[in-house]
């Protein structure tokens, strides 16, 4: 359901939070995932299938190594 997702990774929900985020960081994988809000910090846990149903996309994180090269090679 979910192969590529990450610690770190940021997931994009379809609805926003009260706080008026809408983008969470993955905290902890397992049987289910651990979410923190990035606007206020709330922390939650959804199952796999609750997230896959709330997600609108996941957008991996860059490791620091990766974002120098993109930097470096757009100069």
């Amino acid at each position: 359901m979910l192969p590529n997702l990450q610690i770190n990774d940021t997931v994009h929900m379809r609805k926003a939070h009260p706080c008026g985020a809408m983008e969470w960081k993955v905290t902890r994988l397992g049987a289910d995932i651990g979410l923190e809000c990035i606007g206020c910090g709330r922390r939650v846990l959804l199952t796999r299938r609750e997230l896959m149903r709330r997600a609108k996309f996941i957008a991996p994180m860059i490791p620091p190594a990766d974002l120098d090269k993109e930097v470096n090679s757009g100069s």
